[in-house]
């Protein structure tokens, strides 16, 4: 159901969203002074992540994208440039094998994907648990970008699920404990 909501919305809409999240997010003062910040590599109408990693790329940040392995194990693996990321797991550019390691303490900030959030933080992913599992070997400030129109009251639950710290959409931004 979420997915068709989705695919409704109006190409506009996703415009002026991946716009207002963008300017969002270059006030943050989270993203301002992360280092070194982990993001996924948006695709179809998921809000747009490149036009942040050229930002932070710009300001001399690392940057990494996630390396999905065997097992449910995701690494990072820091990029000089978006150029570098290669097609992998169901056609999503990734690092290469290559790229330099990041080690999950090291991070400051990590931008988590999801189909949708709800108003807690909590996400509905895509089903693989890699991210629940990373971020159980993190204190990185966590951060979920949303479509406003997408954001749920509240999602279902299990008890390994971390809620992001942060959730951004267009127009806010809700800080949790």
């Amino acid at each position: 159901m979420i997915l068709e909501e989705i695919d409704a919305l109006p190409h506009a809409y996703i415009e002026e969203s991946d716009k207002g999240l963008f300017l969002r997010m270059a006030v943050l003062r989270e993203f301002i002074d992360a280092r070194s910040i982990m993001m996924y590599y948006s695709v179809k109408r998921e809000p747009d992540t490149l036009c942040i990693a050229e930002a932070a790329l710009a300001m001399g940040k690392t940057v990494s994208f996630p390396q999905c392995c065997k097992d449910g194990i995701m690494h990072a693996r820091a990029v000089r440039a978006l150029s570098e990321l290669q097609t992998a797991v169901l056609g999503i550019p990734a690092p290469p094998e290559s790229a330099p390691l990041v080690e999950p303490g090291t991070l400051d900030l990590i931008i988590v994907p999801a189909i949708t959030y709800d108003k807690h933080g909590y996400r509905l992913g895509y089903g693989g648990g890699y991210y629940d599992r990373y971020l159980s070997r993190t204190s990185a400030f966590t951060l979920g970008l949303a479509r406003e129109r997408l954001v749920k009251d509240e999602l279902p639950r299990e008890p390994h699920d971390i809620a992001v710290r942060c959730l951004m959409t267009e127009s806010r931004g809700d800080l949790f404990a």
